[in-house]
């Protein structure tokens, strides 16, 4: 098991258990009970330490990529065994399916480019959860999340997108970057690829909103680049240290009926 962590931030330390004021400040996800199942096998080894599962999630252009493949140095340069993914994975035969159709080289019926973002991350679940048992804590770019609100933004239905997902590892921390439609547009690079429109993009943020669970924390994403950094690298160290005492994996939005504790 790794030692805990702390985090120097202002003048003061966290550590486990221990979230500053002005990180409380800046999240405003909902605290409680996850609404969860606990993955197959988690119940015989619920004290063994596992790395993290974090996700960032947000508009196109509100700053993910950076932020994560900024944690992920952090993390690292703290001891921390860590990963940066990011989904789709474009490197599989479902990628590179979904980056042609992302690129507009290619068109498909909603429903099945929806279920072909669900299958691209199901093709690496395997690969996720024995990273995760490993100790290597996982830094993801998009996750269900993306996929779900695209899809309704598109008018399909909510629960409908959600059905693929169900059985996936589920994030330990979700970092929603919350920034305008409109100032997502404004940044460099902006209407590349198919989404980045804003009157969808409008719509994908009222999705956004529906999905927000026990795990969610919202990070303004106005903040210049350092102070958002700041706050997510609170945040990720308090749920890496969670996990590294025996967090239990839960799994993405089961049904009612199956709410326990799988054995």
């Amino acid at each position: 098991m790794l030692p805990a962590l702390s985090l120097r931030v202002g003048g003061s330390v966290l550590g486990v258990g221990g979230v500053g004021a002005r990180a409380r400040a800046g999240l405003r996800g909902a605290r409680g009970l996850r609404s969860g199942v606990a993955m197959a096998g988690a119940g015989a080894g619920a004290n063994a330490g596992r790395g993290a599962l974090i996700v960032l999630e947000g508009l196109d252009r509100s700053g993910k990529s950076s932020q994560c493949a900024q944690l992920a140095s952090f993390l690292e340069t703290q001891g921390v065994p860590v990963e940066a993914w990011r989904f789709p994975d474009r490197t599989t035969a479902m990628g590179q399916m979904i980056s042609s159709y992302l690129s507009c080289q290619t068109s498909l019926d909603d429903a099945a480019i929806h279920l072909l973002f669900s299958a691209n991350r199901w093709e690496k679940r395997s690969l996720m959860e024995a990273k995760l048992k490993e100790g290597i804590t996982l830094v993801i770019d998009r996750y269900s999340y993306s996929g779900v609100a695209f899809s309704a933004a598109k008018g399909l239905a909510l629960d409908w997108c959600k059905a693929p997902e169900v059985g996936l590892p589920a994030p330990d921390l979700v970092l929603y970057l919350d920034i305008s439609a409109e100032m997502a547009a404004g940044r460099g690079g902006y209407g590349g690829e198919r989404y980045e429109k804003l009157e969808f993009q409008k719509k994908v943020k009222q999705k956004f909103k529906l999905l927000k669970d026990a795990a969610w924390q919202n990070v303004d994403a106005t903040q210049s680049i350092d102070s958002i950094q700041t706050v997510i690298r609170e945040e990720s160290i308090k749920i890496v240290n969670e996990c590294n005492s025996g967090r239990q994996l839960m799994q993405m939005w089961p049904s009612e009926s199956t709410k326990e504790v799988l054995q």
